[in-house]
């Protein structure tokens, strides 16, 4: 496929670059400073900077793509609203499928997240509500967004699956996943659809 990775210079959009290259498919990676897409040249990969608050810029980016992949964060310093902006520019852009990244226990997977962690979530104001308004407009277009756990480092799991949100386990704090395996799960729902429209849960086994 042609896809296009959002802010693939952060670390789980390098992870989604690389692993999309690896699998064979052609790749856009988009950052406001393609510099930093600090991964191996390859003739199926393109560098755009692009950047969210310029919708024409992300339109241009997206341009022949099959699918988008986003790894949107809240940089350090950035104040809220990247997401949010990210969401209504790719929306805009019409692409054939979209892949987001977002949090668990925010939005629709706050209450299967527990109270533990809604209460440490609540703490990040608004950054909060640029995140679930961001997943809800990519829910409502058809999108499919993941809610992943703490991040740690590591390889892909070989024994990772992704499950709706009546499936995830039960635990007080939600259980830790590497970068390079949401990244993996992301890339096999871009591959073959089986969220649309819906919160995806991934886990390492």
């Amino acid at each position: 496929m042609h896809v296009t990775i959002l802010a693939a210079s952060g670390a789980v959009g390098l992870a989604l670059t690389r692993q999309a290259l690896e699998r064979g498919h052609t790749v856009t990676a988009v950052a406001r400073t393609p510099a930093r897409i600090t991964v191996p040249d390859s003739p199926r990969l393109t560098l755009v900077a692009a950047d969210v608050h310029d919708p024409g810029s992300i339109t241009e980016a997206l341009r022949g793509s099959q699918v988008v992949l986003s790894g949107l964060g809240v940089a350090k310093g950035d104040k809220p609203g990247a997401l949010t902006a990210g969401s209504r520019a790719v929306l805009d852009a019409r692409p054939g499928g979209i892949v987001w990244l977002g949090a668990y226990g925010t939005g629709p997977s706050a209450q299967a997240a527990g109270f533990a962690t809604r209460t440490l979530l609540k703490a990040l104001g608004a950054e909060l509500t640029d995140k679930v308004t961001a997943d809800a407009a990519v829910l409502a277009a058809g999108g499919t967004v993941f809610h992943s756990g703490p991040f740690a480092n590591g390889p892909a799991s070989t024994t990772r699956r992704t499950v709706g949100l009546n499936e995830t386990p039960k635990r007080f704090f939600p259980a830790r996943i590497s970068r390079e395996t949401v990244a993996a799960a992301m890339l096999d729902e871009a591959q073959t659809p089986r969220f649309p429209g819906r919160i995806a849960v991934p886990l390492g086994a």
